[in-house]
């Protein structure tokens, strides 16, 4: 009965610590090469588990190649890089605020992109959400709001979480079509594919990377946990109670997030982003808890 709740915790420990153990990493190996090394690591692990399906499956990779690559480069390419990327230049936990706001900009893109409605509550929960960002993102000052200087690692968050949404959006639409595993190993090997040219741009960055024991232990952690046993266990999650219910874990992602960047990077939690966690959070609750309540009237006036 709890298990899928459990899985979707657990997943989202995994996600948060994607940001907790990527900001050392990210530090040493540069956010193209690292996002490389990441999906590599991944292709090895998940080829012993999703090459039965690849190859059961050869018709499907060639008839869905347009979805297949779109969420590769949305969920797997863009937002690693972004994300890596933002924390040489943000904290984990200022990352992990703006990611949290996934959910309300999914219901914004799907509003612009699939012509999808939301209600008055909904809006009130997106504007409360943005509001949120806006504190953390700005730091609370109204001088940095009007001289336009904020932050370029929040900034390139805020790209991240918007091909995240797409990346949702995507999901959404097409994940049921693919089988787990062969699913993952198809979406690695395009990965690899994709950034292994652009790696080139950073080869003048790689004798600079301090090798050591953590970084190590921090690449395999990337290419295992976040990129595949997270995935697994939320789509388990999401399988069983189903993607909006689901969606409300991801407030934990900057829970944890916080608790682990105090504990192991030395952060400290503000006053300003714990009121704008807040604010994200309980914007998000809002939004999904009309969604909720939308999808049951749904299934009652079709029963």
């Amino acid at each position: 009965m709890y298990r899928p709740y459990l899985f979707l915790v657990f997943a989202m420990m995994l996600f948060a610590g994607n940001l907790i153990v990527g900001k050392p990493v990210s530090a040493q190996i540069p956010p193209i090469t690292l996002t490389l090394f990441r999906y590599i690591i991944a292709l090895l692990v998940v080829l012993p588990f999703g090459y039965k399906e690849w190859k059961e499956n050869k018709s499907l990779w060639k008839k869905e190649w347009k979805a297949i690559v779109s969420l590769s480069i949305s969920g797997l390419i863009l937002f690693n890089v972004l994300v890596y990327l933002s924390l040489n230049y943000t904290t984990s936990i200022n990352a992990a605020i703006v990611e949290s706001s996934t959910p309300v900009f999914a219901l914004v893109l799907g509003f612009i992109l699939l012509k999808e409605t939301f209600t008055k509550l909904q809006l009130f929960g997106v504007v409360f959400s943005f509001i949120g960002v806006i504190i953390v993102i700005t730091r609370g000052s109204i001088d940095m709001i009007l001289s336009l200087s904020f932050n370029p690692g929040d900034l390139t968050m805020l790209v991240a979480m918007l091909t995240w949404s797409i990346y949702s959006i995507l999901i959404k639409k097409h994940a049921w079509k693919f089988p787990t595993y062969g699913g993952l190993l198809v979406m690695s090997v395009i990965a690899v594919v994709i950034l292994a040219p652009f790696a080139a741009i950073e080869v003048n960055q790689l004798s600079s990377i301090e090798w050591s024991p953590s970084v190590g232990a921090g690449l395999l952690y990337l290419g295992i946990f976040p990129s595949l046993v997270a995935l697994v266990a939320y789509n388990k999650g999401i399988n069983a109670i189903g993607p909006a219910k689901a969606s409300i874990f991801l407030n934990l992602i900057p829970i944890f997030t916080m608790i682990g960047a105090m504990l192991f990077l030395g952060e400290k939690l503000t006053w300003l982003q714990a009121g704008g966690s807040i604010l994200v959070i309980t914007g998000v609750m809002i939004t999904n808890r009309k969604q909720r309540v939308a999808t049951r009237l749904k299934k009652l006036k079709s029963a």
